[in-house]
């Protein structure tokens, strides 16, 4: 059974796929963009690895640049569905040294599922964020939840992830984070 409560220094943030392109033709592409902004903004805030993905970046285009100043590298282009089968992306992984993987991105049923997937099979414990997930319909979206959630990872509300981090109110960085709350309502 998956670890459910979330530790700054055991997390990494894996943001898959949120290139503006591909986001086109996402159900709720604006819910995504701001819920996942939002656990970008706070991982970086807290010191949590966020690592990115742009899938088949040559065809699709390059992630939006609101993300790159967050990420704690360069996004990986992969032409995997899963985040895991791009070996730079392991490396990237490997290197952060965390076992928890919280998920954001597109699409649901697709990459983030295959993703969810293959972290639970290496051992990871698995968190994906429903409201900064999506798919190009919200059948899809909800199938890939399911998916995701009968596998074994656990759903999140971004919020929740974020109050995980930060673990309480004497956290040094609460009143900052407090202000990125407050950002995205």
């Amino acid at each position: 059974m998956p670890r459910a409560i979330l530790r700054p220094v055991h997390s990494v943030l894996i943001v898959v796929d949120v290139q503006d392109k591909f986001m086109e033709s996402v159900h709720e592409a604006a819910r995504v963009r701001d819920r996942s902004l939002f656990l970008v903004q706070i991982a970086s805030l807290l010191q949590i690895p966020v690592l990115a993905t742009e899938q088949n970046p040559e065809r699709l285009g390059k992630i939006s640049s609101e993300y790159l100043s967050f990420l704690s590298e360069p996004p990986i282009p992969k032409m995997s569905f899963a985040c895991t089968g791009e070996p730079h992306f392991l490396g990237a992984l490997v290197r952060t040294e965390r076992k928890q993987a919280v998920l954001v991105g597109v699409e649901t049923h697709i990459c983030v599922a295959l993703t969810a997937n293959q972290l639970l099979e290496d051992g990871f414990d698995v968190v994906v964020c429903p409201d900064a997930v999506s798919a190009r319909s919200m059948e899809r979206h909800k199938l890939g939840m399911e998916r995701i959630r009968d596998a074994g990872a656990i759903p999140a509300h971004t919020e929740s992830v974020a109050y995980d981090w930060l673990e309480s109110a004497d956290n040094p960085q609460f009143r900052n984070a407090l202000q990125i709350v407050k950002q995205f309502p």
